[in-house]
């Protein structure tokens, strides 16, 4: 395979991962179940395979891990668990444009964190495709900042969610260096689940008697959004840059939103149109940015016949 196909499909499954992202919110919206169950039925029902495959094919990698970095993992999947926490919290009390537009502020928390555990920096290009991005994210919440009430507080863990998100992608960052995607995928998402399932105890909430229809869509969060569209992100991850990740998965508003007018009747106005467009403009910079900033990486580059 050659560099540039190598790298196509990189920036594919890129693609491909932030289409099935976007569905998690209109899904989420179709279940009947509290929020806390949603979170962790739906990394359970990831976990489960992942963790299974990780063991079978990467028992010698994991044995082989240094406590520190059993530490990153279990912090990334901790992470994981309390941005899905919030985040589906969120969901109860704002719409989905403002939600998710919130909730992928995350590349400005994500530079910063980036910047200071990993020493990468961003252009000046970048810094204006970050300022755009976040511009547009705001612009889209603007109302339910106005609003207050429940809004406010589902904006308030929509952004909290965004933290969580950052801490996630940059510790995922660190630890895919040594690691296996398969191998990652599996602890973290499980350790995630094991996190979200033990919180749901502590608060004695309900995790089942829910209708056969949040079964179904439990079941297709856990396929699409979390098995398909996170793993997918973290595959590029080791291929790109941090923050260029996160940045692209401002798609994700621009979708759901699209997602939610047709499935829910949730129309979006004029504001929240032209933030989807600033952070389009901000995904095209980020882009430029990184093509321009860094060379293939070794893992695109092909092996000598």
């Amino acid at each position: 395979m050659s560099a540039s196909q190598s790298r196509a499909r990189v920036y594919g499954g890129l693609v491909v991962g932030v289409v099935a992202v976007s569905w998690a919110a209109p899904l989420i919206r179709f279940a009947e179940a509290p929020s806390l169950a949603i979170s962790a039925w739906r990394l359970v029902f990831a976990a489960v395979p992942l963790l299974a495959l990780a063991l079978w094919r990467g028992r010698e990698e994991l044995s082989a891990l240094s406590a520190r970095t059993w530490g990153w993992l279990v912090l990334s999947g901790v992470a994981l668990a309390l941005h899905f926490a919030t985040w589906i919290a969120s969901l109860q009390y704002t719409t989905v444009a403002s939600s998710v537009a919130l909730v992928t502020t995350q590349p400005v928390w994500v530079t910063l964190f980036a910047w200071l555990a990993l020493s990468e920096r961003v252009g000046r290009r970048g810094v204006v495709a970050l300022l755009l991005c976040l511009a547009g994210s705001v612009l889209i919440g603007a109302r339910d900042f106005a609003a207050g009430g429940t809004a406010l507080w589902g904006d308030v863990l929509a952004v909290v969610g965004a933290i969580l998100a950052a801490v996630y992608f940059v510790v995922g960052r660190r630890v895919r260096e040594a690691l296996s995607l398969g191998s990652y995928v599996g602890v973290v998402y499980a350790v995630a689940a094991v996190a979200l399932v033990a919180a749901h105890g502590a608060v004695d909430a309900p995790l089942t008697g829910f209708p056969p229809r949040t079964w179904g869509v439990l079941v297709a969060l856990a396929l699409v959004p979390q098995l398909i569209g996170h793993s997918l992100l973290n595959a590029s991850v080791r291929h790109l840059s941090a923050p260029f990740v996160a940045v692209a998965a401002l798609g994700e508003p621009v979708l759901s939103t699209v997602w939610a007018a047709a499935l829910l009747a949730e129309t979006p106005d004029w504001v929240q149109l032209t933030g989807g467009a600033l952070a389009l403009v901000g995904v095209v910079l980020m882009s430029r940015e990184e093509s321009a900033r860094q060379p293939p990486p070794p893992d695109l580059v092909p092996a000598a016949d």
